[in-house]
């Protein structure tokens, strides 16, 4: 279970991004960060912005238009 959800569902890039980092200040090192997204872009901004960031993407999935992420809350 995931320390906090974000729903970025019917968001667009980049403002589902712009929320995940604001939301990620609010989650402890180490913690998680669950995000809800609908844009498809979300797939590789999520990527390059974990990579870009030092945080990890424990996982992704997709259920029909859904697509869910999981960020570990590894930098400083």
């Amino acid at each position: 279970m995931a320390d906090k959800t974000l729903d970025a569902k019917g968001l667009n890039c980049p403002l589902p991004i712009l929320k995940a980092k604001k939301a990620l200040k609010e989650v402890p090192a180490g913690g998680t960060l669950e995000i809800l997204a609908t844009d498809p872009g979300s797939v590789a901004d999520f990527q390059a912005f974990c990579r870009q960031t030092g945080n990890e993407l424990v996982e992704h999935s997709q259920d029909g238009s859904v697509y869910r992420f999981l960020i570990k809350h590894t930098a400083a």
